[in-house]
């Protein structure tokens, strides 16, 4: 009966020990895409998170307390993204999340965040809809469409554009992208020649390809993922199709396109929110190239670090709200949002006013970088 007690004394005393433990960590939930049709990007992002959140802990933590990051997989589907966020406020409590990597995931994620109130920093989804519709609990560290068109507009005359075609993914992403890019493109003088779609499954483009060959365009822009953007490549040089060929995702590094496509990556370009490959056209080189160093040293997926680097700049941009806040408490967090400042891989994170007057949601004024494939490597642009 003796051993008994103690057995069941020690148990308790475990168990108070681990609960503890547990409750001296502050969560920070990650909804990100870990199997499904884009699983790479989504587990790129979040090794990127898991970086920062390694660093933030190793010096201290926040507040005196180590960060946890809850991660959930949304299996590249937005009612599962939406099913996610309310799992992670509901069943892990987390006072703020990172999220959730699509716009379309995105989206559907948000009434989430109205109905319990807890804020997300967005780190990819580049919808226009995601900071005008009036969510007070949305802050984007990812440029809007307009934004990353905004900030091509430089390259536009560097690239001897006269005429331009698209070809996107169907969906709020590509379409966002394409009607940013050509009315961009139209203020600049260069008009649009044709604008073609395909269903984000489709894996045969050619009779796109075909249309866009007998235009007059001299530029074809692209939005779509990687896997896609691989068979474009590769059947864009199967038609011998003319046009120079830009990419204008921001997540399909040109790394992949080389390992995927080969020779018939050659000549095309890439609109990065990262260059690794220069990490001295980064805002703040140090850090890009202490993240770069660090990813390496992980033997993470080398192509992943594009990507990896809006997890990362994420994870800080929280870890400093929380800071700030002084509690790890989800209305005192999204009021902090407001007033900090993150040197990251990308940009310094400063959020301003978007949408709806006193339903403002945050955006973040992001930098992009173009890199082109030249002989089965990444270079600087040749303008």
């Amino acid at each position: 009966m003796k051993n008994r007690i103690v057995l069941a004394a020690s148990a308790l005393a475990l168990a108070l020990s681990c609960s503890t433990s547990y409750a001296d960590t502050i969560k920070i939930g990650v909804n990100q895409p870990l199997t499904g049709a884009v699983a790479a990007s989504g587990n790129y992002v979040t090794n990127g998170a898991r970086i920062a959140a390694d660093q933030i802990n190793a010096a201290g933590g926040v507040l005196g307390q180590q960060i946890e990051l809850v991660i959930e997989d949304n299996k590249s589907n937005p009612t599962e993204a939406a099913a996610v966020a309310e799992k992670l406020i509901v069943r892990d409590e987390v006072p703020a999340m990172m999220g959730a990597w699509g716009s379309t995931h995105t989206l559907a994620v948000m009434p989430k965040l109205m109905e319990y109130e807890v804020p997300m920093v967005v780190e990819t989804s580049s919808s226009g809809k995601i900071t005008t519709s009036g969510n007070p609990w949305v802050f984007r560290i990812a440029p809007t469409s307009k934004m990353l068109a905004a900030s091509f507009a430089p390259f536009v005359q560097k690239f001897g554009m006269k005429k331009a075609a698209f070809l996107a993914v169907n969906n709020d992403w590509g379409l966002s992208n394409t009607n940013a890019y050509s009315d961009m493109l139209t203020e600049q003088g260069v008009p649009t020649e044709l604008r073609e779609t395909m269903d984000a499954t489709a894996v045969d483009v050619s009779s796109q390809l075909a249309k866009i060959k007998a235009s007059d365009a001299d530029t074809l822009l692209v939005t779509t993922e990687i896997e896609q953007l691989t068979l474009i490549f590769k059947q864009a040089q199967a038609l011998k199709l003319p046009q120079r060929i830009i990419a204008t995702t921001t997540s399909s590094t040109p790394d992949q396109a080389i390992d995927h496509a080969g020779s018939a990556a050659d000549g095309a370009f890439f609109t990065v929110l990262f260059a690794p490959w220069f990490p001295e056209m980064a805002p703040n080189p140090d850090i890009a190239r202490g993240f770069a160093e660090e990813w390496e040293k992980r033997d993470y997926v080398f192509a992943g670090r594009i990507e990896g680097q809006r997890g990362y700049d994420a994870i800080l941009t929280i870890a400093a709200a929380i800071q700030k806040a002084g509690k790890a408490e989800p209305d005192a967090i999204r009021k902090a949002l407001w007033e900090v400042e993150v040197k990251g891989v990308n940009s310094n994170v400063k959020f301003f006013k978007e949408g709806p007057e006193g339903q403002e949601s945050g955006q973040n004024n992001a930098n992009i970088f173009v890199v082109q494939v030249k002989d089965g490597k990444v270079v600087k642009p040749e303008f």
